[in-house]
């Protein structure tokens, strides 16, 4: 029997919270979360977006086991920002059961639809700022802040009746190739001449004032992605939980910002793959954090097992684009990994309509994973 119902008791939370690392069990290229992240996560108390949003969690259950798990919400500051009016799901999971999953997604799309939403979209859990999209390709190892999930997945929501609305894509770039090609050498080239016409400038994040300098982040981050598809800005509360989640990652010499005339125009934030050391120390229920997190620095520090960064954040002020600020802040990223201990730098995500694609190829860059949104009417 398949048994479909929002979350009754602390026993259903309980099983909803744990599921991923039963779902995951056998699978060596899921890096689990720290437990406060997946609490901060789930308690709609303490995650910032919920203050805007109202939503409820599902589950599924055959003969009585958890065989997949969904959030249904609205997003109402989403739908302000973009005129919209639409509903989303996140925290998808499934067994590989067309019945499971699509009995999922029609929970949410029902719950959504009573809502008087005209179309539904995921996943994202629970907005551009965190882990959204579904790997359609490449199913490896994910880099820090970026979902995974088990190639059946899209075969799974395309069956319940979903389309592809947006593709993001990874893009990838090793120190090897950087150091054996010319693309330094033209990027820097490219850089002089923008800098000499715009007065472009890149400095590293001030260390000591990294507070204030995430202030100055976030100013030109709603700033620059006002535009962009699916972003709404971030308040007070979701900057100090960024901080919070990525204060302890950030490397000042891997983070940059772009002046012009002294005025911050532009940011570009790259940090270690701290999911090498989660997949090595496992955090799990009933294991105490503190001891997850001795077995993360122990991987992490000594043992040098983070062999990547990610870029997951980068923006210019839209009245500073086409002046060459985002290459400026990307030669600094390529020339801060080639003296550094870590092999490779992932950009991502990137809109699959951003021309900075385009770019990045040029350089010697490669898309090496795609996520993708997809959304399903709910108009009859």
């Amino acid at each position: 029997m398949l048994d479909i119902r929002p979350l009754g008791n602390r026993k259903d939370f309980s099983e909803f919270f744990q599921f991923p690392w039963r779902h995951y069990a056998d699978d060596p290229n899921w890096a689990p979360p720290l437990l406060s992240m997946r609490r901060q996560l789930l308690d709609k108390s303490k995650h910032p977006a919920w203050t805007y949003m109202d939503g409820e969690y599902f589950a599924a259950w055959r003969d009585g086991v958890m065989a997949g798990t969904i959030a249904a919400f609205v997003n109402h500051e989403h739908n302000r920002f973009h005129d919209e009016n639409i509903g989303f799901f996140g925290l998808f999971e499934s067994v590989d059961d067309p019945e499971v999953a699509g009995g999922l997604l029609d929970a949410a799309s029902e719950w959504a639809a009573a809502r008087g939403v005209d179309a539904i979209r995921g996943p994202a859990s629970f907005t551009t700022n965190e882990e959204c999209g579904l790997l359609v390709d490449n199913f490896s190892p994910p880099v820090i802040m970026m979902p995974y999930n088990p190639p059946w997945y899209a075969g799974l929501v395309e069956g319940a009746g979903f389309e592809k609305v947006m593709d993001v894509h990874c893009i990838y770039q090793d120190r090897k190739t950087i150091a054996a090609s010319d693309s330094l050498e033209r990027l820097e080239r490219l850089v002089s001449r923008a800098a000499q016409r715009s007065g472009i400038s890149v400095r590293s994040m001030r260390a000591r004032d990294k507070k204030a300098e995430f202030e100055r982040f976030r100013e030109i981050y709603n700033a620059a992605w006002e535009k962009n598809w699916g972003f709404i800005p971030m308040n007070d509360a979701e900057l100090q939980a960024l901080i919070d989640d990525l204060g302890m990652l950030v490397e000042p010499k891997l983070a940059f910002f772009a002046e012009i005339a002294d005025e911050p125009v532009g940011f570009a934030l790259t940090i270690p793959n701290f999911n090498d050391a989660l997949r090595r120390a496992y955090p799990r229920p009933g294991v105490p954090e503190i001891v997850t997190m001795a077995q993360v620095a122990w991987h992490w520090k000594v043992r040098k097992s983070i062999r990547g960064v990610r870029m997951p954040l980068m923006g210019v002020k839209q009245e500073h684009r086409n002046k060459g600020v985002e290459l400026a802040m990307l030669l600094e990223a390529m020339k801060a990994l080639l003296p550094s201990q870590y092999d490779y730098l992932d950009s991502g995500w990137v809109l699959e309509t951003n021309p900075l694609i385009k770019i990045s190829l040029s350089l010697g860059g490669k898309i090496y994973k795609t996520h993708r949104f997809y959304q399903k009417s709910l108009v009859a």
